[in-house]
């Protein structure tokens, strides 16, 4: 079973990130044509577990399980609103708490809200090099939905499309085995007796 991630760095409820959000990973499953475990991963319900990680380095337990399911999927889609010309600082605060290394080679699919088309170059240069940066794997269509988008969705549901398959494409043959979540994790199987100091 593939597994895929949501991380959804909407602040209202329910938000129009949210529903972009659910859209794209409707088409992603659709897309991947095999059974999908999806977890969606709302970064509000999580934002002070966040900000304690920042300051103590260390996860609460429910943080710590919206960090295993992001970097333990076969795909990530990932959606913020643009505040300011980029990413909302949640969004960027969780990104932070993960290890560098743990998005290696992961697919994502970057989608991104705002109130006018201005902000829809975001997604290419604020979203892409940051995950370009942790050496993950953006697919090239990012999906940004304007507030007129919503009443007009044609060209929006093309985008979604083009971008779940691109997604899709790349889940089905995703091996997250391959992909390490905590560098100082002990190989599977490992077992301590025999090892070091053993007689």
């Amino acid at each position: 079973m593939k597994r895929l991630a949501v991380v959804v760095a909407g602040l209202s409820q329910p938000s129009s990130t949210r529903l972009l959000a659910d859209r794209l990973t409707e088409a992603v499953v659709r897309a991947v044509g095999e059974e999908v475990e999806v977890t969606v991963v709302e970064l509000r319900d999580v934002a002070q577990d966040v900000t304690n990680n920042l300051l103590t380095g260390f996860p609460s337990p429910k943080l710590d399980a919206a960090i295993q399911a992001v970097t333990g999927a076969d795909g990530l889609i990932a959606v913020t609103p643009i505040f300011t010309t980029s990413y909302s600082g949640l969004f960027k605060s969780f990104i932070d708490v993960l290890d560098p290394q743990s998005l290696t080679g992961m697919p994502v699919l970057l989608g991104a809200t705002g109130g006018t088309e201005r902000h829809s170059l975001a997604i290419d240069y604020a979203m892409r090099p940051l995950f370009t940066y942790l050496h993950a794997n953006p697919v090239s269509t990012g999906v940004y939905a304007a507030s007129s988008d919503w009443g007009s969705e044609a060209g929006l549901h093309d985008r979604i499309e083009r971008g779940a398959a691109e997604l899709a494409a790349l889940v089905r043959v995703s091996d997250r085995s391959q992909r390490v979540s905590d560098p100082f994790a002990l190989p599977e199987g490992f077992s301590p007796v025999g090892g070091f100091g053993a007689q």
